[in-house]
């Protein structure tokens, strides 16, 4: 029999697990540094990702569509990177819950408020916010700033970006702007403009390498599978018509996870039900 050398599909870069696996792993620091500077318009001279869970572990902590990167930039900022793929209609309040998290988190008990960091929270929206929708920007950024003026900031340690994909592109292509490069290849690293941007830029033509490599690899292939069903169900369960059956989705998603042996903790991260839920399939 003749064998035939299948060419691994590439998995996306927006899919959550595929897109830390990408910038929330050690080894990463370029690939992730050239993100951030490109996001945030600042130098970053030091990166430490060491902060992150081990991606390609069994347990994987319990959100659906949002999979987050912890980065500390220049030792004196720290950034919570969230992807959001399945639309959360409290995304704003989420962001900003995390954002208090992380900020309390950066003084110990009993230090002296001045040494609370500057903290950052990047969203990165496969889809557009829907109260944000009527901006055309795809990047904005946000900060508290005083209601009459605008213009004085009241602290540089509150900062939020929001980045929605779904608006790339609506506008005429600025060939460039380094951010809209690294959001084409986002949407798809296969793209023209992501290969001649490979030539340029040694950071996406790392991402590109490592997103190869990812792609080889089995049990990325099947949890990338089983996520992008998941996702499905989940974004299907916000159409009323079938929100009588979503529960019944998931655990035959689940059950069908349970047979091939897969671990519980991991089955729970991509369907949403409980580990007792799991247990009575």
């Amino acid at each position: 029999m003749e064998n035939k050398i299948e060419k691994a599909k590439i998995l996306s870069p927006k899919l959550d697990i595929v897109f830390q696996a990408l910038f929330g792993e050690e080894g990463s620091e370029r690939i992730t540094k050239s993100l951030l500077q490109a996001i945030l318009n600042e130098e970053i001279t030091e990166i430490d990702l060491s902060k992150n869970p081990i991606l390609r572990r069994e347990q994987i902590e319990d959100k659906l569509g949002i999979l987050d990167i912890v980065a500390r930039i220049n030792n004196k900022e720290n950034c919570d990177i969230e992807l959001q793929i399945v639309k959360q209609e409290d995304i704003i309040e989420r962001i900003l819950y995390y954002w208090s998290k992380m900020y309390i988190r950066s003084i110990k008990k009993a230090e002296n408020y001045e040494k609370l960091e500057k903290t950052i929270i990047i969203l990165i929206s496969d889809k557009k916010i829907e109260k944000i929708k009527e901006l055309e920007e795809y990047h904005t950024q946000w900060k508290i700033i005083e209601n009459k003026s605008r213009k004085k900031i009241l602290t540089d340690k509150f900062e939020i970006h929001i980045i929605e994909i779904e608006k790339i592109g609506k506008n005429k292509e600025n060939e460039n702007d380094k951010l809209e490069d690294w959001i084409y290849f986002l949407k798809n690293p296969e793209s023209e403009r992501v290969k001649k941007k490979m030539e340029e830029n040694g950071a996406i033509k790392e991402a590109k390498e490592k997103l190869d490599q990812i792609s080889k690899d089995e049990k990325m292939q099947q949890m990338a599978w089983w996520r992008e069903k998941a996702i499905l169900e989940e974004n299907t369960r916000t159409n009323s018509a079938y929100k009588k059956g979503e529960q019944e989705g998931k655990k035959e998603i689940a059950k069908k996870m349970k047979d091939k042996s897969m671990q519980v903790e991991l089955i729970a991260e991509i369907t949403g039900l409980t580990k007792e839920e799991i247990d009575n399939l």
